[in-house]
């Protein structure tokens, strides 16, 4: 059984970014933690940064229901009895470009991880978090309260998750397991050069007529964007952490500046909402490109 202290949290996604720092500012505030990783044993994991003290990397892909089990049985029963103090559910991807031109593959993949996961990953845990009097931390995004033009998949995958949180807090207020989710902006961390990545390749891969069609909105959108300073992740972690060690947690926690920004947006009225969008973004005076024969 490890050593407990203020508890033991588990953390998909902990193989960098949001994750590894989270992992490594739960450790600071005396808690044992459970690192999802695909691959454990890397050097840049999170056991490989912290060392040993304090943190067990588990191998765990929530795509694949086995590898979710495995990883269920395998920290119950290191915890020998005991229960787990939160599941934080950061693994994410993020597929961004226009919805014509994103692969099925790649919208498959962006529910796969962001919702189906999550939701394999409360029901093979709520038994330990059940016992461990525990909470469940969804890490959402700003797009799931408001969708932004070019970033369809992300958006839809976050407010399925969101939405998911507010059925699954009611269903388990019998427990007091409190859901919470968590809503970093753009945060300075791999994820976004990844999906820069793969919305290129995607884009290299499609017919360049249509590509052109949108040419326009993509490069005012990226100018409207130039510039923009991303948050550190240090400022989402202490919000996770803040989140867990709550008496009475809020809901949602909005835990960057551009989250709350998006927040106020996306309360305005539908069409003072689009047209705020289209002015910032750059898209209002953009003309269509005439579309090539069917």
């Amino acid at each position: 059984m490890v050593e407990q202290t203020r508890g033991s949290v588990l953390v998909t996604g902990a193989g960098g970014g949001i994750g590894v720092v989270t992992a490594r500012a739960l450790v600071a505030r005396g808690y044992h933690v459970y690192a999802g990783v695909r691959r454990p044993g890397g050097p840049d994991g999170p056991a490989g940064r912290l060392g040993a003290a304090g943190i067990e990397e588990i191998e765990l892909d929530v795509t694949d229901p086995g590898s979710v089990r495995e990883a269920a049985d395998e920290i119950a029963a290191r915890q020998r009895g005991a229960g787990l103090t939160a599941l934080v559910n950061n693994a994410g991807v993020l597929v961004q470009g226009p919805l014509e031109l994103v692969p099925a593959s790649e919208m498959h993949r962006q529910f796969a991880v962001n919702v189906l996961g999550a939701a394999e990953m409360v029901r093979a845990f709520l038994p330990l978090l059940r016992h461990g009097d525990g909470r469940i931390v969804n890490i959402s995004a700003p797009t799931g309260r408001l969708a932004v033009p070019f970033a369809g998949p992300i958006s839809a995958s976050k407010a399925a998750l969101e939405s998911l949180s507010d059925a699954l807090r009611v269903e388990l207020e019998p427990w007091r397991i409190p859901v919470i989710v968590v809503v970093p902006g753009a945060v300075d961390t791999q994820i976004f050069v990844k999906s820069a990545a793969a919305s290129q390749a995607a884009m290299d891969a499609a017919d360049p007529r249509q590509v052109a069609l949108y040419s326009q909105q993509l490069a005012a959108v990226a100018k409207a964007l130039d510039g923009n300073k991303p948050s550190p992740p240090e400022k989402v972690a202490a919000t996770i952490v803040r989140a867990i060690e709550a008496r009475r947690p809020k809901t949602r926690y909005l835990a960057t500046t551009d989250a709350r920004v998006f927040g106020i947006v996306a309360r305005l009225p539908a069409g003072l909402r689009v047209r705020l969008l289209r002015s910032q973004l750059g898209l209002r005076d953009i003309q269509p490109v005439p579309a090539p024969a069917p």
